[in-house]
C-alpha cells in the first residue's frame, strides 16, 4: 500500500494508528489556488510509479519472486494516466509523446509486465467503486478456476489541474482539511494513492505452504443507481441493493458485522447518505469509521485501500480511527480512536459518481477446509 500516510503498508496503518494525517496544504499548480492535498512525496506523483511500489510490497509480503507467469492481473483506475495527457495536450509536439503508453489501461499492463505474466490483465473503471471491483473480478477468476492466483488493486494519481478544477466547479473541495462524518464537515480532499492484494485459491496457497493469510473474501455486492451524474440517490435504492446482495452472497446476517470501513468523503451527500443506510440497516449499528481524513479521497483507489486495511484490522484486530473532525459526529458508533476488539467480519462501502455502489465482505481465515478465496 503507498498512501500520503507512507509508501508501505506498515507505515500507513501504524500512522493511522498514531492519529496522523497526510493532508497538507499545497499549490503544485500556480494557476490554481493553494487547497489540502495528501500527497505521497512532496509534488504530483504518476500513476506508474504508486503501482510499481505497491505491487513490489505485494508480492514479497506473499513470498513470490517473478516470473508469475500464471498470475492473473486486474488494476483499476478512475483517471488512470490523466495526468500525462494533460501534459501532453500542452506539449507543442503531440506527436513526439508516448500517449500509446498512457492509455487507461496501461497501469494493468505495467503490472503485467512486472510481474511477467501470460495471464488474464483487466482493467475495471467503475469511479470511486473501481476498488472493490477490481478485487471482485480477480476473486470471480479465481472462484471460476480460470486462476489460481491474481493480483488485484486500484491506484490513483489525481492531483492534476483538470481533476481539482472539475471538483472545484462542483463545489465539493475542502478549503481547510477532510472531516468525514462530522456535523460541519466541508468536503472532500484529493489523494494520491495504490493498493495491491494477492489473491489466491486454498489449493494453491496450501500447497505452497504460503505465508499466514490476512483473511478471506466472503462476498460482495454491486448496483448502480442510474440517477444522477454526481449525486447519490436520496431513496437509496442502489445502495441498499448493493449492501443487501453482499450480505447475502457472503451467507452473513446485519448482526454478524462489527465493522464498517465506509467510503466517508466528507461531504454533506455522501455522509448522510451512508449514516441512514448503516442506521436503517443494522440493529444495533456497527461500529463505523473512514480513513479519508488521513489518505485523502484516492477515488478509483479509495476501495482498495480500504479493503487493505480491513484486512490490517482482522490480522492485528484493531479498529481503525476516523481521522479528522471527532468533537461531534452525525454517526453514533464512529470509532475516534483505535480500538482492540474480537473482529470476524468487517464490510468495506464504496460508492462512485454515476451511481456506482460496491460492498465488499472480508472475513478472519479460518481452516483450510473453509477457506474459498484467501488473501
Amino acid at each position: 500500500m503507498v498512501t500520503a500516510l507512507g509508501t508501505t503498508a506498515t507505515a500507513t496503518w501504524n500512522n493511522l494508528l498514531a492519529g496522523k494525517s497526510g493532508i497538507r496544504i499545497g499549490q503544485p499548480f500556480s494557476e490554481l489556488p493553494p487547497r489540502p492535498l495528501a500527497m505521497v512525496g512532496d509534488k504530483p506523483t504518476d500513476i506508474e510509479d504508486l503501482l510499481e511500489l505497491a505491487v513490489a510490497e505485494a508480492i514479497a509480503d506473499a513470498q513470490l519472486t517473478p516470473p508469475l507467469t500464471d498470475c492473473g492481473v486486474v488494476i483499476g483506475s478512475s483517471r488512470s494516466f490523466q495526468g500525462r495527457w494533460e501534459q501532453m495536450a500542452r506539449s507543442e509536439s503531440w506527436a513526439d509523446n508516448p500517449w500509446l503508453e498512457a492509455l487507461p489501461h496501461m497501469g494493468a499492463i505495467a503490472v503485467a509486465r512486472q510481474i511477467q505474466s501470460q495471464s488474464p490483465v483487466l482493467a475495471p473503471m467503475a469511479a470511486c467503486a473501481t476498488g472493490l471491483t477490481a478485487i471482485f473480478q480477480g476473486y470471480e477468476l479465481v472462484r471460476r478456476g480460470q486462476c489460481d492466483r491474481v493480483i488485484v488493486g486500484a491506484a490513483e494519481a489525481p492531483v492534476t489541474p483538470l481533476t481539482l478544477a472539475g471538483f472545484e466547479q462542483l463545489g465539493a473541495l475542502a478549503t481547510t482539511g477532510c472531516y468525514p462524518f462530522a456535523p460541519q464537515r466541508e468536503g472532500l480532499v484529493l489523494g494520491e494513492g495504490a493498493a495491491v492484494l494477492v489473491l489466491e485459491s486454498a489449493s494453491s496457497w496450501l500447497a505452497r505452504s504460503g505465508p499466514k493469510a490476512y483473511g478471506r473474501i466472503l462476498g460482495g455486492g454491486f448496483s448502480v443507481d442510474a440517477y444522477h451524474r454526481t449525486a447519490p440517490d436520496p431513496t437509496l435504492g442502489g445502495s441498499r441493493l448493493a449492501l443487501k446482495n453482499c450480505l447475502y452472497y457472503s451467507g452473513l446476517k446485519p448482526q454478524q458485522v462489527s465493522y464498517v470501513h465506509a467510503h466517508g468523503t466528507g461531504t454533506r451527500l455522501n455522509d448522510a447518505h451512508e449514516v441512514q443506510l448503516l442506521t436503517e440497516g443494522f440493529s444495533p449499528p456497527p461500529w463505523m469509521s473512514s480513513t479519508k481524513g488521513a489518505t485523502g479521497h484516492t477515488l478509483g483507489a479509495s476501495g482498495a485501500i480500504g479493503a487493505a486495511l480491513c484486512l490490517l484490522a482482522l490480522r492485528h484486530q484493531v479498529l481503525p480511527p476516523n481521522t479528522g473532525a471527532q468533537d461531534e459526529s452525525i454517526y453514533p458508533k464512529l470509532v475516534t480512536h483505535p480500538i482492540p476488539t474480537d473482529l470476524e467480519v468487517a464490510l468495506c462501502f464504496s460508492f462512485g459518481f454515476g451511481g456506482q455502489n460496491g460492498v465488499l465482505a472480508l472475513g478472519l481465515d479460518r481452516t483450510s477446509a473453509e477457506i474459498s478465496g484467501s488473501v
